[in-house]
């Protein structure tokens, strides 16, 4: 069998289970949830396992290693992260709008799932397991593409899933896995209209431009994460200090993580020798303007297209800037739509910003890193959208769902 069939074989199988867990209560949804929380503990062993495989053939970068291992504690958060999925309301329990028209006909317009989704993702083996649970809450079957680093530890993780899934008497076909690492089963997903109702790509933006620009199936795809934190000249210095390093250093590898530093020309005398201390004590190095370079004279200055670049590391790009405007229109011409920060004490200041910005998420006095659907209070995320259609930020229950109109009649004819 050929990609192409396995596609089919795995899509018409995941068909037939959404329609079982889209009749299914959220009783029984959140108790299979549950289950392979517990299946993931108890299968904590083969996974970490599984995952020193994958470690041990790696060549790639330290932050895409970091990506890609697995300790006790984030198996022990993969759990905790479907329970808490669990906790969650049911999103499709929720009636959307409710109107009654003139002629007696009473419209409801109702949440519903999508159906079948497609997820593909790199590295990160801890995105199948909130993926598969975000999808079964609402109510979604979903075949998942891990990265090819990351197979051994994606098939172990699906174990525990699928035990789960059997304890609570659903398909299994509800969470299914690509049967190997061919490329070739990715073309089939982004072929496969008419068997997959929605695609989402989570990874590097190779990964993201192939999928958008070959998919004949809707995607809901996010950028790279080009994300700035700018401190304005209102900021409190030690506020500023603790969020950057925050911002930047916490987990250089996530999409989440601020790229560029812009400091207002007021204070970057005396605030960004301090700053660049902070973070070269981290790790961090630097690519900077020159007026930042007249200031901390040793660094590195920046080429023409570093302050477009997602480095996914420790590295940082540094402007100084004249006010927010001057800090929007950087942002205009070098970001990426997904995250910004302003660190200020002026709340007009703040407000400018805010409203100033079109990134799916803007944040004011907190590190750019807070955009994930665990910080959000979705339990976990599938991913960040920052396209402008259906969903946008931290994709969670509520945006794996679309609606449905019931209408209710008392034996009206439509004239």
């Amino acid at each position: 069998m050929d990609e192409t069939e396995h596609l089919k074989a795995a899509a018409v199988a995941a068909r037939a289970a959404s329609r079982v867990l889209a009749r299914s209560s959220a009783e029984t949804r959140n108790a299979a949830l549950r289950a392979m929380a517990d299946a993931l503990r108890l299968g904590l062993r083969d996974i970490l396992s599984a995952n020193a495989a994958d470690v041990a053939a790696y060549k790639g970068t330290a932050a895409f290693l970091d990506r890609l291992t697995l300790t006790e504690a984030r198996v022990e958060a993969m759990a905790r992260g479907l329970e808490a999925i669990a906790a969650l309301p049911d999103p499709l329990a929720r009636t959307l709008a409710d109107w009654t028209r003139p002629n007696g006909l009473r419209i409801r317009r109702i949440a519903s799932p999508i159906g079948v989704i497609g997820m593909i993702y790199e590295s990160r083996p801890n995105v199948g397991a909130d993926a598969a649970g975000l999808c079964l809450k609402s109510g979604n079957a979903v075949i998942l593409r891990g990265g090819s680093d990351s197979t051994h530890s994606a098939r172990a993780i699906h174990q525990a899933l699928r035990s789960g899934l059997m304890a609570a008497g659903l398909p299994e076909a509800c969470i299914q896995v690509a049967p190997n690492a061919d490329r070739a089963f990715v073309a089939a997903m982004l072929a496969g209209a008419g068997l997959l109702d929605l695609i989402i790509p989570r990874g590097g933006k190779s990964l993201v431009e192939r999928v958008q620009r070959e998919a004949r199936v809707p995607v809901l795809a996010h950028a790279e994460g080009l994300n700035h934190t700018y401190v304005h000249a209102a900021a409190d210095p030690a506020m500023a200090r603790a969020i950057l390093a925050n911002a930047k250093m916490r987990r250089t590898g996530i999409c989440g993580a601020t790229e560029t530093l812009l400091i207002d020309r007021g204070i970057a005398a005396s605030l960004l020798p301090l700053l660049v201390a902070d973070l070269r004590a981290l790790g961090c190095a630097f690519r900077a303007d020159a007026a930042a370079r007249d200031i901390v004279p040793d660094l590195p200055a920046a080429s023409a297209g570093d302050f477009d670049t997602e480095w996914l590391d420790s590295v940082l790009s540094v402007a100084v800037v004249d006010g927010v405007d001057a800090a929007l229109a950087h942002i205009v011409a070098h970001g990426s739509e997904h995250t910004e920060a302003i660190v200020t004490e002026d709340a007009a200041a703040a407000e400018q910003f805010l409203r100033g910005v079109d990134s799916a998420v803007a944040l004011w006095n907190a590190s750019t890193q807070f955009c994930d659907g665990g910080e959000f209070g979705f339990g976990a995320e599938i991913g960040i959208a920052t396209g402008r259609i259906h969903a946008r930020g931290p994709v969670g229950l509520e945006q794996l769902t679309t609606y449905r109109y019931i209408v209710v009649g008392s034996g009206q004819v439509r004239p």
